[in-house]
This record gives structure tokens, C-alpha cells and sequence, in this order.
């Protein structure tokens, strides 16, 4: 009996528990009316898994700028993580295309522009990225400089190079010189800092692309600047022309403004001479702004354009300077294509300009330095092409590298301007067929 007691109690205290629990959601608020049912609510998804990008370039110099440019693009990003990751630039070319052979590099890769870049491309390492939305605020002619040969796009340009003269405004003051606007006024501000043991002009021809940057900027001077260009294009005249023979005499005259060894020294040696305020003057891209700025803030400096030597308008020597493209094997290509998306807004443009003093490829964006604004307005005005660059860095080796090449020998007294102008163009016939041919 007493066992049968113990039993209801513990199925009385059973029942009591479920009838608790099955009216838990039924019982009336303190107001007297039903508890509402629970909301339903929105499934929390997990959050997005970080994916880590590599960025390769040449532009080792550009590290800093191109840190804080990707911390931006990170605030609306942060799930995807960018590692600027440039090699030097006379060894960026054999590392990357090594790496795409092998099925590895960045996953985001700075193409050099125009040939070598869209060799790359046409070789099959790089994505199309004509589905992205931005690239159709550019030119055609801008976007050249990374289209494939089947008419696809396949690298993004950033901003736009262009060489010009920059020069050293308290040593000009000092020793009265105005800034040149004749080849004969430069030529006379170059005797006056010589006779003042001031070098005239930094330059050093160890390195072969200071050689054909530095044509590139004082041959139109001679050779007559697009006109020229459309004429060696289109078949009606060829390196061999007096006009531009003439351009290589130009560069073999300027030695005596030239620093003591010359031969042997880098663009670091150049630029530590201009910087340290040892020369007056150095023909260079407008990349160097940034970089001269910082290593010497107080350096007063300004620019302008190359004067003509013949009869014709001074010149800057402008190109797109390298665009950002996808690299085909990367395993986290979306998130790559979100990024060199970003590259063509305004907001990226407006970076672009400011860190790296550059002018952006991005129509209407504009610079809070008065020294890249001014490199802007020359490069939209007085502008001729970078011919070596444009038009004739294709050939094996390229026809660029053979004027490099050539002109080293030049300046080791080994050849003439002529011979060199004979082996560009014995280069050039190997490949290059001119515009209707």
C-alpha cells in the first residue's frame, strides 16, 4: 500500500511538471491577455572568412603609399587581407614571369605596360576583366596599354608617367637662372651650374632605362615629337632619319653636364645627387616626386617642360604607367576582381594622386599637390608618346632594350650615334611593321 502511495505522488508530480511546461507560452500576461508568440527571426550567418591576397609590382618605392591605400579599401573590405609584395625593379620581370610559369605569383600583378604586359595576357596568365564595372570611364588609347590582342581588357591603368625637367629653385635663384624656355636657355643654365661647380644634370647610364627614359624625354626635342612618332608608325620615316640620329648626338653632347663617372652610377646615385642638392637639374618620371620629397622635405623644387631644340613646342613624355590585373591561377580570383574593381572609382583615383603624387587615369580626379597638379596640366596639354614604350617595346630583345643597350656602348665611346640608330632599326625590321603595311 505504502509503495502504491509513493507511486501517485511521483506521477502526480509528473503530470503537474508537463502541465507547467506545456502552458508556459499560454499563461496571460500581468495585463490579462495572451503572451505574443516569439518573433521569428533572420538566420545569423557566419561571418566571412578572411581570404590573404599577394600584390606584386616593381615599385618597391611605392610600399607605404600603396599600404594606406589598401587600409582604405579594407573599411568596407575587411574580410579581404592585400600583402604589397614588390620586387626591384630590374629583377621584377624575370621573378614574375618564373613564378606564372611554374602555376604560382600574386594573385593582384602590376603589368608593365603596353607589349610586355600584354604579352601575359596573351600568353593566358591573366584574367579578362572586361565584366568590371569602371573601366568604361577610360579612353580606348588608355586602355591599350593592357588590351590583348583578342580585344580584351585585362589590366586596370592606374595612373599616367610622364617625364619632364625637374630642377633645384634656390640653386637657380642663387646663381640667376631663369627657367628655361629654349634648348639654347637650358643649354645656358646648364654652363652657369657647371662654372659654379654645380653638377648640371644627375644622371647615370649604369642602369639601361635611364638611358632610353631619358631619350624619351630630350629625343622629341630633336626629332620633332608626335610628328615624328606618326610618321616612324605609319612607315614614312625610320631611325635612321637625320632627325633622329641627331636626337642620339644630343644625348652624346650633354656628357660634359654630366656627373663625374656617370657610367657607373644608378638611379639612386642620381637621385641622391639631386636631393642632397650636388646637381641642378635631373630629367625624370614624375614618380620621383613623392619618393625626393620624402627623403628630403625641405628640397625646393619645381619643373618644366623639355624646350625644343628645332624649331617646335616644348614637351612632356607621358604613357600609361602600368595597370593591376588578375592572375588567371589565383585561387581567390572574386575577391582579386573586387579589388582591381575598386581601382577604377574616383576614391582610388583621388588616393592614387595624393600617396603616390601622381596623375590619375580616373577623368576629373584631382591632386592636393601643387606639383602634380602642374605635371597634369603638361601631360594634358603639350604631351608627346613615349615611343619606346608606345610603340616599340616588342622584339626579342625588345627594340627598347636594344636602344638601351646600344646606348651604353655610346657612352663608352664603343659606338656612334649612327651605329646605334642602325641597330634600332635593324631591330625594329625584325618585327614591326608599320600602320597599313
Amino acid at each position: 500500500m505504502k509503495r502504491m502511495v509513493q507511486l501517485s505522488l511521483v506521477s502526480a508530480v509528473a503530470m503537474s511538471m508537463m502541465v507547467a511546461g506545456c502552458s508556459k507560452t499560454e499563461q496571460p500576461n500581468p495585463q490579462g491577455t495572451a503572451a505574443p508568440a516569439p518573433k521569428d527571426t533572420k538566420t545569423v550567418e557566419p561571418p566571412q572568412q578572411k581570404v590573404k591576397l599577394t600584390m606584386g609590382s616593381w615599385r618597391t618605392e611605392d610600399k607605404e603609399a600603396y599600404e594606406k591605400i589598401i587600409k582604405e579599401f579594407q573599411k568596407k573590405n575587411p574580410n579581404i587581407e592585400i600583402e604589397f609584395k614588390p620586387t626591384k625593379n630590374t629583377e621584377y620581370n624575370t621573378v614574375l614571369n618564373t613564378a606564372l610559369q611554374t602555376g604560382g605569383g600574386p594573385d593582384i600583378i602590376h603589368l608593365r605596360p603596353y607589349a610586355a604586359g600584354i604579352a601575359l595576357a596573351d600568353a593566358g596568365y591573366l584574367e579578362p576583366l572586361d565584366s568590371i564595372k569602371g573601366l568604361e570611364v577610360m579612353s580606348k588609347e588608355t586602355l591599350s596599354a593592357a588590351t590583348g590582342k583578342d580585344g580584351k581588357v585585362y589590366g586596370v591603368p592606374t595612373v599616367f608617367s610622364s617625364t619632364q625637367i625637374f630642377y633645384n629653385k634656390k640653386l637657380f635663384k642663387k646663381f640667376n637662372i631663369e627657367e628655361p624656355k629654349t634648348w639654347d636657355d637650358l643649354i645656358k643654365a646648364a654652363d652657369t651650374l657647371k662654372q659654379n661647380k654645380v653638377t648640371p644634370f644627375a644622371f647615370g647610364s649604369k642602369e639601361g632605362w635611364i638611358l632610353s627614359l631619358t631619350h624619351g624625354a630630350l629625343g622629341p626635342a630633336s626629332y620633332g615629337g608626335s610628328d615624328f612618332v606618326k610618321k616612324v608608325t605609319i612607315g614614312q620615316t625610320n631611325f635612321k632619319s637625320k632627325e633622329f640620329v641627331d636626337s642620339l648626338k644630343v644625348m652624346q653632347g650633354l656628357t660634359k653636364y654630366f656627373p663625374d663617372n656617370y657610367v657607373g652610377l644608378s638611379m639612386d646615385d642620381m637621385r641622391n645627387l639631386f636631393v642632397t642638392e650636388q646637381a641642378g637639374m635631373m630629367v625624370m618620371g614624375d614618380w620621383e616626386v613623392a619618393v625626393m620629397k620624402k627623403m628630403n622635405p625641405d628640397l625646393d623644387m619645381d619643373l618644366f617642360p623639355v624646350p625644343a631644340a628645332a624649331p617646335g613646342k616644348s614637351t612632356v613624355t607621358t604613357w600609361v604607367d602600368g595597370s593591376f590585373s588578375v592572375n588567371a591561377k589565383s585561387p581567390n580570383k572574386k575577391e582579386a576582381m573586387k579589388f582591381v574593381e575598386f581601382m577604377t572609382t574616383k576614391e582610388f583615383g583621388t588616393l592614387v594622386a595624393n600617396e603616390l603624387k601622381k596623375p590619375s587615369t580616373i577623368p576629373g580626379v584631382e591632386s592636393n599637390d601643387a606639383t602634380v597638379t602642374k605635371i597634369a596640366k603638361y601631360a594634358n596639354s603639350i604631351s608627346t608618346p613615349y615611343m619606346f614604350v608606345v610603340y616599340f617595346s616588342a622584339g626579342n630583345p625588345t627594340s627598347k632594350a636594344t636602344l638601351e643597350t646600344a646606348m651604353q656602348g655610346m657612352y663608352l665611346g664603343k659606338q656612334t650615334p649612327e651605329q646605334v640608330a642602325e641597330e634600332v632599326q635593324k631591330n625594329v625590321d625584325t618585327w614591326f611593321k608599320p600602320a597599313g603595311n
